[in-house]
């Protein structure tokens, strides 16, 4: 598969034209990484505009105890950068990412990038458009960490992911969501229960959205 190829797999660059998509391919490179690899660090910097081809990608921090805190996946046809500015040419890294799938990702020199797009207008729209859903999802995260009881971070997921709480393991979800494995299998019977959803051979279906919704809404959202 040709870089460019690769450049229109990403609905970031859909409005570009072929002349502007060599053009980013002239500034990119496209790398694979394995399952389990780092591709940054907290406090890292690069100078690069990252996107996820395909794979997936866990975004995480660690405590003063050395304890993993999970924040959230980034899936394929992403911008994983976390920018704070758009007039410097190094880019901050505010977390750590870990890739749990066998992953590509296309490399774009950020300094060109602003020079032959930013500067003229050129996909600023969309950049805009990343960096809000980033700043909605903090605050889902923070709205998950310090407001949500342990059935509000369980309806949430659902809602928001119902297939990755269906791919991990039980435990594994009560680490991320920051819960006792017990607290989690409690709050699924009582949803069970009260038919907010079914379980069918381990996998969780909703069965009633509006409920299931309405127990983490106006709860900080």
């Amino acid at each position: 598969m040709s870089i460019q190829e690769t450049i229109r797999k990403i609905s970031f660059f859909n409005n570009l034209n072929d002349e502007q998509i060599d053009l980013i391919a002239s500034i990119s490179s496209v790398s694979t990484y394995c399952n389990n690899s780092i591709l940054y660090y907290e406090s890292d910097t690069n100078n690069s505009l990252l996107f996820l081809v395909e794979g997936l990608i866990k975004i995480y921090k660690v405590d003063k105890f050395d304890n993993e805190i999970f924040l959230y996946h980034i899936y394929k046809n992403s911008m994983i950068s976390e920018l704070s500015s758009i007039k410097q040419n190094d880019i901050y890294c505010f977390s750590n990412a870990e890739f749990i799938d066998d992953s590509t990702i296309l490399s774009i020199n950020f300094e060109k990038f602003q020079e032959h797009f930013l500067s003229k207008n050129i996909l600023t729209v969309e950049l805009m458009e990343v960096l809000l859903e980033k700043t909605h999802q903090l605050q889902c995260i923070v709205n998950r960490e310090l407001v949500f009881d342990a059935t509000a971070k369980v309806a949430f997921m659902l809602n928001q992911d119902i297939d990755m709480f269906n791919k991990l393991k039980r435990q594994e979800v009560s680490f991320m969501l920051h819960i006792q494995p017990e607290t989690l299998s409690r709050v699924l019977k009582r949803l069970t229960r009260n038919g907010v959803i079914q379980i069918d051979n381990g996998n969780v279906i909703i069965s009633n959205k509006e409920e299931l919704i309405s127990i983490f809404r106006g709860v900080g959202v």
